[in-house]
């Protein structure tokens, strides 16, 4: 059966599209972005990795999925989308508290799903609009909506209530959220897989660390803390968001420095993090020119660090103790130089790396005799959902029977 998962954003759009049946198999992934733009595009890549890109009129989500399934139709069995796609699953950035799991679409959750747009109002509404153009291009074709807010509704109320007025939450929703869900809960589980334990019996701490960051604690398979909040800008210091500050600095940038709220937000989201510290998102460049003796860059490094390195040590305790700590994600997967940074203090645990197998990137990185297994796993948060769409849509045989699927997938 294929699979297409789509990730949809306001001015992009990506796709991937999966054989189940053939081993889990990557048919075609890719782009449609600066879509509304006059130089939107379109790009792609098959199986044998040629990639291909062309100039594209995409005035809209509507215009870009068609381009997206003209291209399908170049890689699928036959040239009748409908046919060949057995399941649309979608990205969706917030699912509020009302799913604690991935959900099979109908008019009822895409109901939900505009009453949640308030807690992702950048976020959710192109979700809700790929959802609301596939059921109308792809009649009779299953629609699955994946969460990233899903795998964190395990965590207790001291852990996602803030030390505000409770009728701020009971009537408007507003606590600790957490994102990521789909990668923590992939790298969570292949760890384990790695390691030939069940999740169930490890205490385990994640970390995605790209241009988005977030940490998550794991307890008997389930997260009991991650680092993003009621929205992705808590947490760690990112590409581009600040992560942390005092609630204090946004007003005073509103009612002393006369910021408007629309600029604030654009501040800390956007102008922040690593790129406000030295001028630049992208890790690899920053490392760069540290090397070359740029103190601005030394001092984002220094300042990234320290805070994934008071996460892991807050996470250590909240657990009791930790088994694994898994690095994933851009950063976290490609940069032996920050894994090794962040491990440093942790030898009071027993902590030993490896170097040589650092530099290597190889899975297991932590010494044989470490007290703590350090890995590095490669994400698939595409893989996450199109497993999840399989999961929930009927099966062809019998359309009352499901496949089932653990809390972890």
């Amino acid at each position: 059966m294929n699979i297409l998962v789509l990730n949809s954003g306001s001015s992009s759009i990506k796709f991937q599209l999966f054989d189940m049946g053939a081993g889990e198999r990557l048919l075609v992934k890719g782009l449609a972005d600066k879509i509304g733009l006059e130089d939107s595009y379109l790009k792609s890549e098959g199986p044998d990795g040629a990639q291909n890109q062309r100039a594209a009129t995409l005035p809209d989500h509507r215009a870009a999925l068609q381009a997206i399934f003209e291209v399908l139709r170049s890689h699928g069995p036959t040239e009748n989308v409908a046919s060949d796609v057995g399941g649309v699953g979608h990205r969706v950035v917030h699912g509020g508290e009302k799913f604690g799991e991935s959900v099979l679409i109908d008019d009822g959750v895409m109901g939900i799903l505009r009453q949640l747009v308030e807690l992702a109002p950048l976020h959710n509404p192109p979700s809700i609009l790929g959802i609301e153009i596939c059921r109308e291009m792809l009649p009779g074709v299953p629609n699955v909506a994946v969460f990233d807010t899903a795998l964190h509704q395990t965590m207790p109320p001291k852990a996602y209530l803030y030390g505000l007025p409770l009728d701020l939450y009971r009537q408007h929703g507003i606590r600790r959220y957490g994102f990521h869900g789909t990668s923590h809960a992939y790298v969570a589980k292949e760890a384990a897989r790695h390691l030939g334990r069940p999740l169930e019996e490890l205490k385990m701490i994640t970390c995605h660390l790209g241009n988005g960051c977030s940490i998550t604690a794991f307890e008997r398979g389930r997260s009991i803390d991650t680092s993003m909040g009621f929205t992705p800008l808590e947490g760690l210091v990112m590409g581009t968001r600040s992560g942390d500050v005092d609630p204090a600095v946004p007003l005073f940038l509103v009612k002393d420095l006369g910021m408007s709220p629309d600029e604030v937000d654009d501040l800390l989201n956007k102008e922040s993090g690593l790129k406000g510290l030295c001028g630049e998102r992208d890790m690899r460049d920053i490392e760069t020119r540290a090397r070359q003796g740029g103190e601005a860059a030394q001092t984002a490094i220094a300042v990234f660090v320290y805070r994934v390195q008071k996460y892991i040590g807050a996470y250590t305790a909240a657990l009791g103790g930790v088994d694994v700590i898994v690095f994933t994600a851009g950063i976290g997967e490609n940069s032996a130089y920050i894994r090794g940074e962040v491990l440093r203090p942790f030898r009071y645990l027993g902590l030993r790396i490896d170097g040589a197998k650092n530099q290597e990137g190889q899975t297991v990185f932590s010494c044989p005799d470490s007290a703590v297994c350090v890995m590095t796993v490669r994400t698939n948060e595409e893989l996450v959902i199109a497993r999840d769409t399989c999961n929930l849509i009927p099966c062809k045989e019998d359309p009352t029977k499901r496949r089932t699927r653990s809390p972890a997938e």
